[in-house]
């Protein structure tokens, strides 16, 4: 069957779906116009991709070719068949792991042969639950009540959905909480702490420097701080930061590959002091030989942030901020990641509310006075869809292309928003810089 008639077919679909006509939300394609329930993408139907809905069967027709490479399930990801020297003393990290499909791009697991132990805490600093018995608690079944997913699709999957939907006692209510100003003040004393180990860690990066060296760095400055290092533990992630190369979409675990001329790498620090969590992040070039693709996207995901962060106030829905993020993006002929959310954030490092970076999601939640949360768009140059490495937590994209991203970790101010994690005397850009 040829593509159009494919099409055609799937429009015909389309037209004789029942649905209730008014969304309530935009036409999926970005054309500005009112979505229909009864131009609901049959294929996304089935597949369980919310919000795939269309003003019209022509409008889902004419952008079909493009909404089928960004939301159906894709084939089976193909191996890079990129061969990487491993520096002395290094080994791929998953050579000997049964079921691996491969990598998806250029970068590899580089591994010391001779393992880095797991990072000591000093006496005095203050563990979050996590901090000393996270394997018990990844172990205890109750842990994984009413969060969707369970334990089905495995470790990866149910990183992910914590991160998403918060473990079940945090999720007592989807309200995100207000914070007093006695709690506030801990949340600028922590991110301030967050920003400073942040811009220690940025300064180490060049060619020839590796994340474990880099991770180093971090956990000795949290450290110094009187800080717990909050990536430690959480989930088993077993070091104090996370490291994104290239194809890396998020949550990438330090290792001994020396970073590259040309490479992007992103940086994600949270720290854990006074009983609350401060969270950021930021993507920078490695060297003087980024592509000038890369660099946009860089740019890119960076406005997005800031445009975002723009439309922050009491009384606006946090499932607009999508429709703000995702025009930038598909503007640069980018894509944004629809699995990873930003989150709510206090004595918690994961908690309501969610925060999806795409058009048209459906989370749930005006912004109040006192609300702490992160925004962290990650978007991707190509497919934004993403495998996920043996280790359980290494997110890349399913095409190998570059992914960029930042966060900041916002408070919701009677005139506005309050960025607690900003860089001294960052202040917000021209809409049109």
């Amino acid at each position: 069957m040829s593509t159009s008639t494919s099409t055609e077919a799937l429009a015909a679909d389309v037209s004789k779906l029942s649905f209730t006509p008014s969304s309530g939300m935009l036409c999926l394609n970005g054309c500005g116009k009112a979505s229909n329930r009864a131009h609901t993408c049959p294929v996304c139907l089935k597949e369980g991709v919310s919000g795939a809905q269309f003003c019209s069967p022509s409008c889902f027709r004419d952008n079909y070719k493009t909404h089928k490479a960004k939301y159906h399930k894709q084939p089976a990801t193909t191996a890079s068949k990129f061969v990487y020297d491993y520096p002395e003393g290094t080994k791929d990290g998953f050579a000997d792991v049964k079921g691996f499909r491969g990598y998806t791009g250029t970068l590899r697991a580089v591994m010391p042969i001779e393992p880095v132990p797991k990072r000591a805490v000093r006496e005095g600093v203050e563990y979050p639950d996590y901090g000393r018995n996270g394997e018990e608690l990844a172990a205890i079944p109750e842990k994984w009540a009413k969060v969707p997913g369970g334990k089905v699709a495995g470790k990866a999957e149910e990183v992910y959905k914590t991160i998403k939907w918060g473990l079940r006692e945090a999720r007592k209510s989807n309200q995100c909480k207000q914070l007093n100003e006695k709690e506030i003040e801990g949340m600028r004393k922590v991110c301030k702490l967050g920003r400073e180990v942040l811009d220690i860690a940025a300064a180490m990066i060049k060619p020839g420097v590796t994340t474990l060296e880099i991770d180093a760095v971090v956990h000795e400055e949290c450290m110094k701080r009187n800080a717990y290092p909050s990536p430690l533990n959480y989930h088993n992630f077993p070091r104090s930061v996370c490291t994104s190369v290239n194809e890396v979409i998020c949550h990438g675990i330090p290792d001994a590959r020396p970073l590259e001329d040309g490479d992007i790498i992103n940086l994600d620090v949270t720290l854990y002091h006074g009983g609350f969590h401060g969270d950021l992040n930021a993507t920078y070039p490695v060297g003087t030989k980024v592509s000038e693709q890369n660099q946009l996207l860089i740019k890119t995901a960076r406005k997005c942030l800031d445009e975002a962060i723009r439309a922050c106030k009491p009384g606006m829905e946090y499932g607009k901020l999508g429709n703000i993020i995702e025009p930038i993006v598909t503007a640069q002929g980018f894509s944004v990641n629809r699995t990873y959310v930003g989150h709510g954030i206090n004595q918690l490092f994961h908690c309501a509310p969610n925060v999806s970076h795409y058009a048209n999601n459906r989370d749930s939640g005006k912004m109040k006075v006192g609300q702490t949360f992160t925004i962290e768009p990650m978007i991707c140059v190509g497919m934004e869809t993403a495998d996920h490495w043996p280790d359980n937590w290494t997110a890349v994209t399913r095409d190998g292309k570059a992914s960029a991203q930042f966060e900041e970790t916002l408070l919701v101010t009677r005139d506005g928003v309050e960025v607690l994690t900003a860089a001294p005397g960052w202040k917000l850009p021209d809409p049109d810089a």
